[in-house]
């Protein structure tokens, strides 16, 4: 039996209801489901937190290959699926909770396996052996009316996690790995591109799920940095910055940065930054780099600059 057939039947065996406002489509396709195990590169000793496991089904392909798989699951009702249908896996614990609601620091450095940072070498190590150990990794197959929020969410996490192999809608993938002068470059690809190396993996047409979504979809993967792709010395007002330029993304940068209220600068100052910035006052936030943002920003908290 085909897995489409197989995901049909468990659906019907066990009356479930596909719910439209948690976002559920299930992935069908089972090469596919082969490729994202592929590309998280998965080793024994790895731990993965899966982000809506769903029936199960890569939930499985996963416990094969890694150490433990921690599966997030706001749906009750597949929760209670999941702890009987994955009894056979030892190496998954199902939680039923909102991802968006769990602190990752604390869930994963709770775990006795988690590596822990040596003071000495600043290298992450395994607490009971010594030996170097490997980060989290994230798979997620994410609900796209929150996919920011979740993305955001993991990346604050980001010390915890070496990658995050995630399926996004495909506009939002093409938003993460956009360079300036496109049209789907904004303040989401720079957010991606300041703390992760991102690249898009497979493109997954609407036919590999069930039930079939409105768009076509990608599996995006994004390598966590060791440090950021730029220097900001403050990176909350780095990100003000570019949100600024954003925000009207038609408007000259020198009207955006000034008429912003998150940084309270008049245009005169404003014309001075960017004149020291080297950054030309009518360009438009769609085509600095993250190199020039970074300038722009380290400028902006000089309080002396004008």
């Amino acid at each position: 039996m085909t897995l489409p057939k197989i995901t049909k039947e468990f659906l019907r065996k066990h009356n479930i209801r596909i719910k439209k406002r948690l976002g559920q489509n299930f992935l069908i396709d089972e090469g596919i489901l082969n490729r994202i195990v592929e590309i998280a590169d998965l080793g024994k000793d790895d731990i993965v937190i899966e982000i809506g496991p769903g029936m199960g089904t890569l939930t499985k392909k996963l416990a094969e290959k890694a150490k433990k798989i921690l599966a997030i699951e706001i749906d009750e009702n597949l929760v209670k699926l999941l702890r009987e249908t994955l009894v056979p896996f030892k190496n998954v614990e199902i939680i039923h909770a909102d991802i968006l609601k769990i602190n990752l620091k604390k869930l994963v450095t709770q775990l006795p396996s988690y590596p822990v940072t040596q003071f000495k070498t600043g290298k992450l190590t395994d607490w009971r052996t010594g030996k170097l150990a490997n980060k989290v990794k994230v798979v997620a197959n994410l609900p796209y009316y929150i996919t920011t929020p979740i993305i955001i969410h993991l990346l604050k996490a980001r010390k915890t996690l070496s990658n995050i192999v995630i399926m996004v809608q495909k506009e939002v993938g093409r938003r993460m790995v956009a360079k300036p002068r496109t049209k789907d470059y904004g303040a989401l690809s720079l957010l991606i591109q300041y703390y992760t190396k991102p690249q898009i993996a497979i493109k997954v047409p609407r036919s590999a799920f069930l039930p079939e979504p409105e768009v076509d979809s990608c599996v995006v993967d994004l390598e966590i940095r060791e440090k950021p792709a730029v220097k900001a010395k403050d990176e909350e007002l780095f990100f003000k910055v570019v949100r600024a330029a954003f925000e009207q993304r038609r408007k000259a940068l020198k009207n955006a940065l000034s008429q912003t209220r998150d940084l309270r600068l008049d245009k005169k100052k404003v014309l001075k930054i960017l004149e020291k910035a080297d950054i030309k006052p009518l360009r438009r936030g769609e085509t600095l780099s993250l190199e020039e943002f970074a300038r722009l920003s380290n400028l902006i908290a000089k309080k002396d600059v004008g």
